[in-house]
Formats: C-alpha cells, sequence, structure tokens
C-alpha cells in the first residue's frame, strides 16, 4: 500500500507539473474561449442538418445533453439564448451561413486537440488539412448522434404505447429510456471523452490509457460544479463587477475550470503511462525511478 501512495504522489505530481510547465492554465482558457465561440456555430449547424435528417427534436435534445450537467444559475440563461437563437427559421441546409457555422464549430474541436497533444506530451504530425478533417468529423459525428437520440425519443412513447398492449414485459425498459436525461447526459458525456482522449490527439493510445483519466474528469468535474454553483449562490456577486456582462463572465469561468480539469486529466493519463502505472503490452509493469526517462515536449 504504501508503494501504492507513491506511485500516485509520482504520478498526480508529474501531472500537475507538466499542466504548469506546459502552460496548461493558458490552454484552458483558449479551449474555453473556443468553447463559447464555438457553441452556437455547433447548434445551428446542427439543428440545420438534424431537420434536413428528420430530427425535428435536436435542439431539445442537444440543450438537454449540454446544460444538464451544469449548475442550473449558469444554464439556465445560456440555455435560453440558445433557444431563442434555434427558433429563427434558416432557409436550408446548404447555406453559406451554415457551413460557415460548422468551420466555427471545428475551431473549438481543434482547441481540444491542442491541449490533448501538449498534454499527451506529442507533437502532430499530421498535415494541417488532415487534423482540420477530423475535427468536421468530430463535428458532424456528434450531430449525427444527437440526431439519432432525439429520434429515438419521438419513438420510445409511440413504443412505449405499444409495448403497453402487446408487450408488457418491456413496459419497465422503455419507461427507462423514456427518462433519458441523467442516463442520457452520464453516457454521452463518457463516450463523449474517451473518444476525443482516443481519436483527436497525434499517436494511438488504447481504451485502459485514457480510461483513468476520463473517469478523473467526470469526478473532478462534478465537484467542481458543486462548489462553484455554492459558490455563486453565495459569495459571488458577478453582476456588481460586470454588469451586463455578468451571464457571459460567470459561463467563461465556468467554462475555464471545466477545461482545466479536462486537460488535467489528459495529463494524468500522460503521467500514469509515463510511469508505467498502466501496463504496457509486452513490457511489464514497473514504475520509471528516473523522472527524466519520460522526456517531456
Amino acid at each position: 500500500m504504501p508503494s501504492f501512495f507513491r506511485r500516485l504522489y509520482k504520478v498526480t505530481f508529474d501531472a500537475l507539473w507538466h499542466f504548469t510547465l506546459d502552460d496548461g492554465w493558458a490552454m484552458a482558457s483558449h479551449v474555453a474561449l473556443s468553447a463559447i465561440l464555438a457553441l452556437f456555430p455547433f447548434l445551428i449547424f446542427g439543428t440545420a442538418l438534424a431537420s434536413f435528417l428528420g430530427a425535428d427534436q435536436f435542439a431539445e435534445t442537444a440543450v438537454h445533453l449540454i446544460f444538464d450537467t451544469w449548475p442550473e444559475t449558469i444554464a439556465k440563461p445560456l440555455s435560453d439564448q440558445v433557444v431563442q437563437v434555434l427558433t429563427i427559421p434558416r432557409g436550408g441546409l446548404l447555406t453559406v451561413s451554415v457551413l460557415a457555422a460548422a468551420y466555427f464549430a471545428s475551431n473549438g474541436v481543434e482547441a481540444l486537440r491542442i491541449s490533448l497533444n501538449r498534454a499527451y506530451r506529442v507533437v502532430e504530425t499530421r498535415p494541417w488539412y488532415v487534423t482540420r478533417l477530423v475535427s468536421f468529423g468530430f463535428v458532424l459525428g456528434a450531430v449525427i448522434v444527437l440526431a439519432l437520440i432525439s429520434l429515438l425519443l419521438v419513438a420510445v412513447p409511440v413504443a412505449l404505447a405499444f409495448a403497453e398492449r402487446y408487450f408488457p414485459l418491456l413496459k419497465n425498459f422503455l419507461l427507462t429510456v423514456a427518462n433519458w436525461r441523467i442516463y442520457g447526459t452520464v453516457a454521452f458525456l463518457v463516450v463523449g471523452l474517451m473518444v476525443f482522449h482516443l481519436g483527436l490527439p497525434d499517436g494511438r493510445r488504447r481504451v485502459i490509457d485514457v480510461l483513468p483519466g476520463v473517469l478523473l474528469t467526470l469526478v473532478l468535474w462534478l465537484v467542481g460544479a458543486l462548489v462553484f454553483g455554492y459558490y455563486l449562490g453565495t459569495f459571488a456577486n458577478y453582476a456588481a463587477t460586470y454588469a451586463g456582462l455578468a451571464s457571459i463572465m460567470v459561463v467563461l469561468v465556468f467554462l475555464y475550470m471545466v477545461s482545466a480539469i479536462f486537460i488535467i486529466g489528459a495529463e494524468f493519463n500522460a503521467a500514469l503511462m509515463k510511469f508505467q502505472v498502466v501496463p504496457v503490452k509486452g513490457q511489464p509493469n514497473i514504475g520509471i525511478s528516473n523522472p527524466d526517462q519520460g522526456a517531456d515536449i
């Protein structure tokens, strides 16, 4: 047990040290701002594409999956604005504005890719057009997944009514699917984080390599959201400091915290692999006694 705690201390210290050394705080602010700039374009592009595919409930589904895990004082003002933006009629799918929205949405993915490359201590070797296409692919994939979820939510009530009459044993399962918000949001977060860690940064990693950082990220996000919500309700008075900009400043500070935790999760994975706490196929599971052996970038 003491050996476990010594190794955990080494991994944690290495992750936080590299996070600070590699401008992790600056990268967190970059990711937070990019997320704000990418949010509305992503939802505009997603709504247009989902409407083309027949998933008219996309906007409601996306709003719930994105904002249900945020503290209510932060999520409600922004989600209300999102709903207003998404209810504006648009001329069609293949318009310049919608394509521009897809491009700006991919900028948010690019910010995540850069921060993950730094956290995993790798240098990008793919051409810029390949990484941009990968970012577009992530945006398109997220839209398709949300569209499928919204179609599922339309189909479930119909299936529930059918099951009540002909297949009563499926009723409880379909009721669970119908009450999807908590389960769906958690599953969406876990799968999304795994896909980001595995697919965005350069190089190859296994599921076991990224799983510890994903779990750490989810735990720290939960704690951070609870603490930040309590802080806003008890101490903070952003309106007195930022006047009309209070809402956007609260969102930016919250996203800054979320982004920092996201990067720290990747740093934790990199430190685990550096000290070989996560077994590497074909190599013994031993710690590296000299930290300099894991050369950082």
